[in-house]
C-alpha cells in the first residue's frame, strides 16, 4: 500500500511539473537525449 502512494504522489508531481501531455514528450525527448549524451561522452573517453 505504501508503495501504490508513493508511486501515485510521484507521478501526480511529475505530471504537475509537466502541465500538458505535450509537456511530458518533451520531458522524456530531454531525458532520452541527456542519456545519448551521456553515452558519447563515456564512450569517447574509452
Amino acid at each position: 500500500m505504501k508503495k501504490l502512494m508513493l508511486l501515485s504522489i510521484a507521478i501526480v508531481g511529475f505530471l504537475a511539473g509537466c502541465h500538458t501531455v505535450s509537456g511530458v514528450g518533451r520531458d522524456i525527448s530531454s531525458g532520452g537525449q541527456a542519456v545519448s549524451n551521456a553515452s558519447d561522452h563515456v564512450r569517447s573517453e574509452m
